[in-house]
C-alpha cells in the first residue's frame, strides 16, 4: 500500500521501502528510487495527536497546515527545516486511509540524537543560534496556528481523574496507571491550577509571539555533515519563544543573556516554567490516555508506565539528560 501511494502521490518508481523502527506516533520508512536517489517516508497515525485536533480528519487538517509553515519556512531559507515534499497534487501530505496520512522528506545524511543525550558546549550554542533564526523567519510563514499554554488531551485527563474509584481494565498496566494517579492525585491537579495561573498570568496581546518549532529536543535533531537540522514539525505553532527554550535553561547557564544577544528579546523566567510544566502535563495526559485505554503490554507501554511514575514522583522530563531541580 505504502509504495503505491507513494507512485500515485509523488510519482516515485520505488526500488525497495526498507522499515524504520523509530520514533513514536508514526511509522517510518527510506524509500530507494530507480533513480537511485533515497527519501524518508513517514505514515502518520491520526488518532494520537490531540494537539492538531480531535479526530482523524481535524488532525489531518492541523497536519497539513503544520507541514505547510514547514514548507513556507524552508522555502525562505531556512536551511535547518527539513520540511516534506509537495505531492503531485501540490499536498505536504496525502490521506491514505480514514486513519492514516503519507508524507515525503529529503534523506539526511546525518547523526540522528537522542532523547536524553547531552550536547556539546558548541552544539548548544549552534542549536541556540539556529532557533534564533527560525524565530527571526515569522512574517516568512503564510499562515501558522498560535498556541497557547495548553494540555493536549486535557478533557480525558480530567475524565479520568473522576473515575480514579473503580477499576480500569483497558489493558494489563490500567490498574497500575489508575493507581499511580491516585496516589499522585494532588500532584497532577495541583499542576494543572499552576498551569492556569500561569495562563493566566501570561495572557494578553505579545509582541514577542514568534514561529516556534515546539519540540526541539535532540530526539528531533540530526547532526549533518554542515551542521544540525530539525525535524518533526508537526508541533509548529506562533508562541512566546521560551516555547523552544526552556529545554536548555539546565544545560546552559546564560542562555537568557546568549538569547537576548541574538534576538534582543528577553526571556522571562515565569514563562519558561510554565512551558515546562506544561511538558510534564501533557505527557501525564497522554501516558493516562494509553494506559487507560486498551492496549498490550510491551515496551512502548511499558514506557509509557514507567514515564507517568517518573513524572508524578517529580522527576520532570529531561531532554538533554540534566535532571530537573
Amino acid at each position: 500500500m505504502i509504495s503505491d501511494a507513494l507512485i500515485d502521490g509523488w510519482g516515485l518508481r520505488i526500488r525497495e521501502l526498507r522499515y524504520l523502527p523509530e520514533g513514536g506516533g508514526a511509522y517510518h520508512w527510506v524509500a530507494h528510487t530507480d533513480d537511485g536517489q533515497r527519501w524518508f517516508v513517514t505514515c502518520d497515525d491520526l488518532d494520537i495527536k490531540p494537539w492538531l485536533g480531535s479526530d482523524p480528519d481535524s488532525v489531518f487538517d492541523g497536519l497539513l497546515a503544520a507541514y505547510r509553515t514547514a514548507m513556507d519556512l524552508r522555502a525562505s531559507g531556512s536551511a535547518c527545516v527539513v520540511a516534506p515534499i509537495a505531492s503531485v497534487s501540490g499536498a505536504a501530505a496525502e490521506r491514505v486511509d480514514e486513519h492514516h496520512s503519507l508524507s515525503v522528506f529529503e534523506y539526511v545524511q546525518g547523526e540522528p540524537g537522542r532523547w536524553g543525550r547531552p550536547l556539546s558546549t558548541r552544539a548548544q550554542g549552534e542549536l541556540l543560534t539556529m532557533l534564533a533564526q527560525l524565530h527571526r523567519r515569522t512574517p516568512a510563514v503564510t499562515t501558522v496556528v498560535r498556541r497557547e499554554l495548553e494540555v493536549p488531551g486535557r478533557d480525558g485527563l480530567e475524565q479520568a481523574l473522576d473515575c480514579l474509584d473503580g477499576p480500569w481494565d483497558g489493558g494489563p498496566l490500567s490498574e497500575l496507571a489508575r493507581r499511580e494517579l491516585t496516589t499522585h492525585l494532588g500532584v497532577v491537579e495541583g499542576g494543572l491550577t499552576a498551569l492556569d495561573r500561569f495562563a493566566a498570568s501570561l495572557a494578553g496581546p505579545d509582541a514577542n509571539a514568534v514561529v516556534t518549532h515546539g519540540e526541539p529536543h535532540p530526539g528531533n535533531l540530526i547532526l549533518t555533515p554542515t551542521g544540525l537540522v530539525l525535524v518533526d514539525w508537526d508541533t509548529v505553532a506562533l508562541a512566546r519563544p521560551e516555547r523552544d527554550l526552556w529545554m536548555m535553561a539546565d544545560v546552559r547557564p546564560k542562555l537568557l543573556s546568549d538569547y537576548r544577544d541574538l534576538t534582543g528579546i528577553t526571556l522571562e523566567h515565569e514563562a519558561m516554567s510554565a512551558y515546562r510544566l506544561a511538558w510534564a502535563l501533557s505527557d501525564v495526559a497522554a501516558f493516562t490516555d494509553q494506559l487507560r485505554g486498551e492496549h498490550r503490554r510491551d515496551a512502548d507501554t511499558g514506557r509509557a508506565l514507567a514515564g507517568l511514575r517518573s513524572i508524578l514522583s517529580g522527576r520532570e522530563p529531561s531532554p538533554y539528560g540534566t535532571p530537573v531541580r
